[in-house]
């Protein structure tokens, strides 16, 4: 089989690039390449030069292929349309592209953040989609542009997974590294709210099982792990690991609010639009969890990662790679 993906050298699709190129089954694993290999240096890949914009790029990538795995995305910008350019118009273009060469099999990646946050039970794929942030309505949009797109013959898979950690993660990787230096920065009293999260392995299991599911129509799964979590836990669990402790300061949502407003206001002082901004602590002090008993039923998806061995293998990650 020959695959193509997109995001290939980011956090997800790297380690998706690494199961394809170690499975036999697939003979041929193109991935396409805005500037440096990063994570794929060095490995055996097919290498697409181009970047989302590059109709010529994706049509190389994908013409010929069994499946697309459409995983690139950005998820920090300033504006609506920056958004919607990056996450909603390429996956538009991959679409038409893979009918236009007859690729009917596509497993592109949405997220939680398209549904809006659960309120007490985690959410499925039933909920109405009420995202709360650019990034979220990028989602929704995406995932709207699918279903008006797809063929009758198509077998699209979209994917939304909650917070995905992990070897090679540079986000979630601040808690850490802030929690390395003794402080562990908890949104509101430790218990709530809770959080659905997945260890990257797991979601690449759920990735590809979606792919051999091949049956025509519009098909979306949550990926996630078997339970929900809250602050206390990922904090003592991590306090395990690293073997030290750190002091808890938990701050109130309302404080939290207000620090996302005078860090974004700060930098745009400077032109700049920063990871910690008013719409990303509006969403840290909600609570984001999520099921995936649909993709369990439907596509035999199980997760096998436990938080303790989750974060275990993650922190050793990154102090072998000298991160913390």
């Amino acid at each position: 089989m020959k695959a193509f993906i997109t995001g290939a050298t980011g956090f997800i699709g790297s380690h998706l690039a690494d199961r394809l190129i170690a499975d036999e089954t697939f003979t041929e694993v193109r991935c396409l390449v805005r500037s440096t290999d990063k994570w794929l240096e060095g490995k055996d890949f097919i290498r697409v030069k181009g970047d989302l914009n590059d109709f010529n790029a994706l049509a190389k990538g994908i013409k010929g292929a069994d499946v697309v795995f459409h995983l690139a995305a950005i998820v920090k910008a300033s504006s609506q349309k920056e958004f919607n350019m990056a996450n909603v118009s390429p996956t538009e273009d991959i679409i038409r592209i893979a009918q236009k060469n007859g690729v009917k099999n596509l497993v592109i990646l949405s997220s939680l953040a398209a549904t809006g946050p659960s309120k007490g039970t985690p959410v499925d794929e039933n909920k109405i989609l009420t995202p709360i942030s650019m990034y979220g309505r990028s989602k929704r949009d995406m995932e709207t542009s699918v279903h008006q797109l797809a063929g009758k013959n198509d077998s699209i898979k979209i994917i939304r997974p909650p917070a995905v950690y992990g070897p090679r993660e540079d986000q979630i990787f601040t808690y850490f590294s802030t929690f390395n230096k003794g402080l562990s920065t908890i949104v509101g009293d430790g218990n709530h709210p809770r959080l659905s999260m997945v260890y990257v392995d797991d979601l690449i299991n759920g990735i590809i099982k979606a792919s051999q599911k091949v049956d025509s129509g519009v098909h979306t799964y949550f990926i996630t792990a078997a339970e929900t979590y809250n602050w206390n836990q990922i904090h003592s669990v991590t306090q395990t690991v690293m073997g030290k402790k750190a002091f808890k300061l938990k701050l109130k949502p309302a404080l939290v609010k207000n620090i996302g407003s005078i860090i974004e206001n700060a930098a745009s002082l400077i032109g700049k639009y920063p990871v910690v901004n008013k719409e990303k602590t509006n969403e840290l002090v909600l609570e984001w969890t999520c099921s995936s008993s649909k993709a369990e039923k439907e596509l035999g998806y199980e997760p096998h990662v436990s938080l303790e061995e989750g974060i275990s293998r993650t922190i050793h990650w990154y102090k072998k790679h000298n991160w913390l």
